[in-house]
């Protein structure tokens, strides 16, 4: 009897600790893998871990019934069993998320890892299963074999199930070595196939926003007239470039388009040791993932580390002067080329005339040359980022003139203000990519342009430290101004924009909050307007928020 319920509670205890292991992995792999990270994470989602921890915790007050009766004993394992199964329900797979669990290699090494640890508890609970009992009869003394007749391979089986979320990213830990060995390979492989292209020409680009942009902006101009490649999507971290390289870098290729992002100090220095940029671009500074840099002035010198680097190798900078942070900085660069829309850019856009159909400016080059240009793209921050790429093409040696036709070309780039017309009575503005203070401000300023019942869906921005309550108040403040109906994603997560809205005076009878994103579109396709609906959805937080 007693090994039938040692079974019964190892298949679910197995069975609890696998599905709530593959949504730890899940969470770390959204933190990008860093420990401290999904540390700061699990801190600020530790209501997910209170169940966990108590019946950890139960599972020892739980004891004394072992050692009671056969009757007693049989219900302490039921228990067990039934703490297990709650525990397997509450995280069985099924959600449906919005960036799966993707089982890369690395992912695949540290779930090997994390199955040595779970073995090692089952192994020990196993041989400390097995009792010996000397029991006298007329005929003189035998020995029976009872298994699982006391506590401790139960304790040690469900401690290895309810301290998954610790030793999940311990295998993160144990692994780093193997994974820091293995990414080295990687990356001194890219550097050799890059060494064996000597007349590529080779551009970073990086900014807190508007980076992505300016990268399918520039590959756009320079295609009118060159070879090139980019970094695919969100490619921008060190082994996005190196895959990227490895993967798809051609000796017929002249340009390569090379996007760096950063969430701490030094992390653009790392990419430009991968990437070796002759040249670069930085599109913005702005309070952007202040959580990991923990001051502005970190984020500033770490977007300034691709210019260091493009200095010491005698090329160019392009810079967004209108952005104060970068103008500030700007003199220390000899080599800086400014561009924007202010007086004083060495490139600038003036009359400037935007309308819901596209926008049109005019471009003055240093020399004095002048052209216009259109485009299918809306907002005066556009204008900006079309600017830069305009200036850095010119560079090459492209005319001014020759730019017009790609400049017509731009398509919007996927989830940043990208116009998605559903037909009938709704039309989207998809904005749903990671959103910022100043991104905010211009997708606000481009739903204005809409004769239209205006309406807002947004979480609010994430990842800006100690001023996110503050920046998410001013973003309800400015959406009380733009819109005709606002829908919150998240009733935690958005209560400063519900005050900053209240704050502005707003008919709070137009302001929902739903729970998902689903009830969201769901009830933006209920509300009722005689108007034709615009739709600006602003951020969408990954599955970790």
């Amino acid at each position: 009897m007693n090994l039938v319920l040692w079974i019964i509670f190892a298949v679910i205890a197995l069975t609890a600790t696998v599905f709530l292991g593959l949504r730890e992995f899940h969470m770390l792999q959204l933190n990008g893998y860093k420990t401290p990270e999904h540390s700061r994470w699990m801190k600020k989602n530790r209501k997910r871990y209170i169940l966990p921890a108590v019946l950890f915790l139960t599972q020892f007050l739980l004891i004394p019934l072992q050692r009671g009766s056969e009757v007693t004993a049989a219900i302490f394992v039921i228990t067990l069993c039934f703490f297990n199964a709650i525990t397997a329900l509450l995280n069985k797979p099924g959600k449906k998320f919005k960036k799966p669990l993707v089982y890369t290699a690395r992912m695949k090494r540290m779930m090997i890892t994390f199955g040595i640890l779970i073995a090692v508890f089952y192994v020990i609970a196993i041989l400390n299963g097995k009792t010996f009992v000397q029991v006298d009869t007329a005929n003189g003394g035998r020995e029976e074999t009872h298994w699982f007749i006391t506590a401790l391979p139960y304790i040690l089986v469900g401690s290895a199930l309810y301290l998954t979320p610790i030793l999940v990213p311990l295998s993160n830990l144990i692994n780093k070595p193997v994974e820091k060995a293995v990414q080295n390979w990687y990356i001194n492989d890219a550097k050799r196939i890059l060494s064996e292209c000597p007349t590529l020409h080779k551009v970073g680009i990086t900014g807190s926003y508007g980076k992505t942009s300016m990268k399918f902006y520039l590959d756009e101009l320079l295609n009118s007239q060159y070879n090139t490649l980019k970094t695919p999507e969100s490619f921008n971290t060190p082994m996005g470039v190196t895959i990227t390289i490895r993967r798809d870098l051609k000796p017929t290729h002249e340009y390569f388009i090379c996007e760096m992002g950063a969430r701490r100090v030094h992390e653009i220095k790392e990419l430009c040791g991968i990437a070796d940029p002759h040249d670069g671009i930085i599109t913005s500074v702005g309070p952007q993932h202040l959580e990991t840099f923990s001051s502005i002035e970190n984020v500033v010198n770490t977007k300034f580390e691709l210019a260091d680097h493009v200095k010491a190798k005698g090329g160019k900078i392009y810079l967004n002067g209108d952005n104060e942070l970068i103008r500030k900085k700007a003199p220390e660069y000899p080599n800086a080329v400014l561009y924007g829309l202010q007086e004083g850019n060495h490139y600038r856009a003036t009359d400037i005339s935007v309308s819901d159909r596209g926008t049109e400016f005019t471009v003055t080059a240093p020399g004095g040359e002048t052209q216009r240009f259109s485009m299918k793209l809306l907002g005066e921050h556009n204008v900006q980022n079309v600017l830069g790429a305009i200036a850095y093409a010119h560079g090459t040696g492209i005319s001014l003139e020759k730019l017009t036709l790609p400049v017509k070309r731009i398509a919007a780039v996927p989830h940043r203000l990208q116009l998605l017309d559903k037909g009938g009575n709704m039309t989207f503005i998809d904005d749903a990519y990671n959103s910022n203070p100043s991104g905010c401000r211009a997708a606000l300023n481009v739903l204005g342009l809409f004769d239209a019942c205006r309406i807002l869906v947004t979480p609010g921005m994430v990842e800006l430290g100690a001023k996110q309550e503050e920046l998410n108040f001013e973003f309800g403040q400015e959406a009380a101004k733009a819109c005709d109906h606002i829908v919150l994603v998240g009733k935690a997560q958005t209560v400063p924009i519900y005050n900053g809205i209240k704050d502005a005076g707003y008919d709070m009878e137009n302001v929902f909050v739903a729970d998902s994103l689903s009830e969201a579109l769901a009830h933006v396709n209920a509300y009722q307007t005689d108007k034709k609906k615009i739709v600006l959805l602003e951020n969408d937080l990954p599955d970790n928020y």
